[in-house]
Protein backbone atom coordinates (compact mmCIF):
# COMPACT_ATOMS: atom_id res chain seq x y z
CA UNK A 1 0.00 0.00 0.00
CA UNK A 2 1.43 3.12 -0.87
CA UNK A 3 -0.06 6.50 0.90
CA UNK A 4 1.00 10.14 -0.33
CA UNK A 5 1.27 13.13 1.52
CA UNK A 6 0.45 17.00 -0.36
CA UNK A 7 4.01 18.20 -0.38
CA UNK A 8 3.12 22.07 -1.42
CA UNK A 9 3.15 23.24 1.39
CA UNK A 10 2.99 22.75 5.55
CA UNK A 11 4.28 19.96 7.72
CA UNK A 12 4.52 17.40 4.98
CA UNK A 13 7.75 16.07 6.01
CA UNK A 14 6.50 15.59 9.61
CA UNK A 15 3.79 12.83 8.12
CA UNK A 16 6.51 11.40 5.69
CA UNK A 17 8.84 10.27 8.82
CA UNK A 18 5.74 8.97 10.86
CA UNK A 19 4.52 7.29 8.21
CA UNK A 20 8.23 5.59 7.39
CA UNK A 21 8.16 4.51 11.00
CA UNK A 22 5.11 2.74 10.32
CA UNK A 23 6.77 0.92 7.34
CA UNK A 24 4.43 2.27 4.90
CA UNK A 25 5.27 3.03 1.20
CA UNK A 26 5.34 6.96 1.26
CA UNK A 27 5.80 9.24 -1.68
CA UNK A 28 5.52 13.19 -2.41
CA UNK A 29 2.43 14.72 -3.93
CA UNK A 30 3.29 17.81 -5.90
CA UNK A 31 1.35 16.95 -9.25
CA UNK A 32 -1.83 15.56 -10.27
CA UNK A 33 0.07 11.93 -11.95
CA UNK A 34 1.74 11.52 -8.73
CA UNK A 35 -1.62 10.09 -7.39
CA UNK A 36 -1.36 7.01 -9.24
CA UNK A 37 -0.91 4.18 -7.67
CA UNK A 38 -2.37 5.79 -3.87
CA UNK A 39 -4.17 4.11 -1.37
CA UNK A 40 -4.30 7.24 0.37
CA UNK A 41 -3.04 10.96 0.73
CA UNK A 42 -2.46 12.98 3.64
CA UNK A 43 -2.86 16.77 3.20
CA UNK A 44 -1.00 18.61 6.00
CA UNK A 45 -1.07 21.21 8.42
CA UNK A 46 0.23 24.36 6.88
CA UNK A 47 -1.88 27.50 5.16
CA UNK A 48 -5.23 26.48 4.02
CA UNK A 49 -5.57 29.30 1.83
CA UNK A 50 -2.17 29.13 0.40
CA UNK A 51 -2.08 25.00 -0.24
CA UNK A 52 -5.68 25.56 -1.89
CA UNK A 53 -4.21 28.11 -4.28
CA UNK A 54 -1.12 25.78 -5.20
CA UNK A 55 -3.78 22.81 -5.63
CA UNK A 56 -5.60 24.98 -8.35
CA UNK A 57 -1.91 26.40 -10.02
CA UNK A 58 -0.65 22.72 -10.10
CA UNK A 59 -3.98 21.27 -11.19
CA UNK A 60 -4.47 19.21 -8.23
CA UNK A 61 -7.59 20.35 -7.32
CA UNK A 62 -10.12 18.29 -9.43
CA UNK A 63 -7.69 15.25 -9.23
CA UNK A 64 -7.88 15.08 -5.42
CA UNK A 65 -11.65 15.91 -5.53
CA UNK A 66 -11.77 12.86 -8.07
CA UNK A 67 -9.29 11.11 -6.12
CA UNK A 68 -11.01 11.54 -2.72
CA UNK A 69 -14.54 10.21 -4.27
CA UNK A 70 -13.16 6.37 -3.95
CA UNK A 71 -9.62 6.85 -1.99
CA UNK A 72 -8.57 7.47 1.87
CA UNK A 73 -7.65 11.30 2.31
CA UNK A 74 -6.52 12.90 6.34
CA UNK A 75 -6.93 16.35 6.46
CA UNK A 76 -4.98 17.46 9.41
CA UNK A 77 -5.44 21.29 10.39
CA UNK A 78 -5.56 23.02 6.92
CA UNK A 79 -5.93 19.66 5.62
CA UNK A 80 -9.20 19.46 7.51
CA UNK A 81 -10.11 22.91 6.20
CA UNK A 82 -9.36 22.25 2.46
CA UNK A 83 -12.03 18.47 3.03
CA UNK A 84 -14.92 20.80 4.50
CA UNK A 85 -18.07 21.97 1.95
CA UNK A 86 -18.16 25.20 3.88
CA UNK A 87 -15.66 26.98 5.96
CA UNK A 88 -17.48 31.01 5.90
CA UNK A 89 -15.13 31.99 3.46
CA UNK A 90 -14.30 32.16 -0.46
CA UNK A 91 -11.32 30.06 -0.54
CA UNK A 92 -10.15 26.78 -2.91
CA UNK A 93 -11.69 24.26 -1.25
CA UNK A 94 -12.10 19.91 -1.95
CA UNK A 95 -15.47 19.86 -0.68
CA UNK A 96 -15.49 16.37 -0.07
CA UNK A 97 -16.70 16.30 3.68
CA UNK A 98 -20.38 17.05 5.08
CA UNK A 99 -18.43 19.13 7.44
CA UNK A 100 -18.69 22.93 8.18
CA UNK A 101 -14.96 24.44 9.67
CA UNK A 102 -14.73 27.76 11.78
CA UNK A 103 -10.73 28.70 10.87
CA UNK A 104 -8.78 29.36 13.29
CA UNK A 105 -11.09 29.07 16.49
CA UNK A 106 -8.75 28.66 18.94
CA UNK A 107 -6.85 32.29 18.26
CA UNK A 108 -3.45 33.27 16.54
CA UNK A 109 -0.48 31.28 17.38
CA UNK A 110 0.47 32.71 20.85
CA UNK A 111 -3.02 30.55 21.70
CA UNK A 112 -1.54 27.61 20.55
CA UNK A 113 -1.93 24.82 23.16
CA UNK A 114 -1.35 21.04 23.99
CA UNK A 115 -3.75 18.80 25.94
CA UNK A 116 -4.01 15.01 26.38
CA UNK A 117 -7.36 13.14 25.62
CA UNK A 118 -8.81 9.81 25.49
CA UNK A 119 -9.47 8.84 22.41
CA UNK A 120 -11.47 5.37 22.42
CA UNK A 121 -11.00 4.19 18.67
CA UNK A 122 -7.31 3.99 18.59
CA UNK A 123 -5.69 0.72 18.75
CA UNK A 124 -4.59 0.88 21.78
CA UNK A 125 -6.32 3.29 23.70
CA UNK A 126 -4.53 3.32 26.42
CA UNK A 127 -2.67 6.07 27.18
CA UNK A 128 -4.72 9.16 26.46
CA UNK A 129 -3.83 10.86 23.39
CA UNK A 130 -1.19 13.86 23.14
CA UNK A 131 -3.04 16.60 21.01
CA UNK A 132 -1.43 19.71 20.05
CA UNK A 133 -3.43 22.35 17.93
CA UNK A 134 -1.81 25.40 16.12
CA UNK A 135 -3.95 27.96 15.35
CA UNK A 136 -6.35 25.23 15.02
CA UNK A 137 -9.84 24.68 13.45
CA UNK A 138 -13.13 24.18 15.07
CA UNK A 139 -15.51 21.64 13.20
CA UNK A 140 -18.92 23.56 13.66
CA UNK A 141 -21.38 21.01 11.85
CA UNK A 142 -21.29 17.44 10.67
CA UNK A 143 -24.13 16.17 8.90
CA UNK A 144 -25.16 13.92 6.02
CA UNK A 145 -22.67 11.00 5.64
CA UNK A 146 -19.77 12.53 7.80
CA UNK A 147 -20.16 11.73 11.73
CA UNK A 148 -17.98 13.42 14.26
CA UNK A 149 -15.31 11.36 15.80
CA UNK A 150 -13.85 13.25 18.90
CA UNK A 151 -14.45 16.58 21.28
CA UNK A 152 -12.91 18.69 23.40
CA UNK A 153 -14.13 18.57 27.20
CA UNK A 154 -16.55 21.24 26.51
CA UNK A 155 -17.96 19.42 23.40
CA UNK A 156 -16.06 21.45 20.18
CA UNK A 157 -15.65 18.75 17.98
CA UNK A 158 -12.05 18.21 16.92
CA UNK A 159 -12.18 15.03 14.11
CA UNK A 160 -14.49 13.63 12.12
CA UNK A 161 -15.06 10.93 9.38
CA UNK A 162 -16.85 10.28 6.15
CA UNK A 163 -16.13 6.41 4.93
CA UNK A 164 -12.80 6.47 4.30
CA UNK A 165 -12.22 11.10 4.59
CA UNK A 166 -10.27 12.22 7.80
CA UNK A 167 -10.10 15.52 9.42
CA UNK A 168 -8.45 16.38 12.57
CA UNK A 169 -7.95 20.03 14.06
CA UNK A 170 -4.59 19.05 15.58
CA UNK A 171 -1.38 17.80 14.69
CA UNK A 172 -0.34 14.30 15.20
CA UNK A 173 2.83 14.46 13.53
CA UNK A 174 4.01 16.61 16.00
CA UNK A 175 4.05 14.01 18.46
CA UNK A 176 6.17 10.24 18.22
CA UNK A 177 2.51 8.77 19.02
CA UNK A 178 1.94 7.01 15.73
CA UNK A 179 -1.68 5.56 16.47
CA UNK A 180 -3.20 8.27 14.25
CA UNK A 181 -1.69 7.05 11.56
CA UNK A 182 -2.00 3.69 11.86
CA UNK A 183 -5.83 4.61 11.72
CA UNK A 184 -5.45 6.54 8.49
CA UNK A 185 -3.35 3.22 7.13
CA UNK A 186 -6.53 0.85 8.56
CA UNK A 187 -8.82 3.33 6.78
CA UNK A 188 -7.28 3.33 3.12
CA UNK A 189 -6.80 -0.47 3.11
CA UNK A 190 -10.36 -0.86 4.02
CA UNK A 191 -13.54 -1.30 1.57
CA UNK A 192 -15.74 1.53 2.55
CA UNK A 193 -16.47 4.03 0.91
CA UNK A 194 -16.82 7.89 0.89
Amino acid sequence: MKIGVLALQGDFREHRISLEKLEADVSEVRLPEHLEGLSGLIIPGGESTAIGKLMVAYGLLDAIREFGKTKAIWGTCAGAILLAKNVGKKQPLLELMDITIQRNAFGRQIDSFEIDLPVPFLKPSHPDYHLTFIRGPIITEVHGKAKPLLSLPDGRIIAAQQGKLLATSFHPELTDDLRFHRYFLELASSESVN
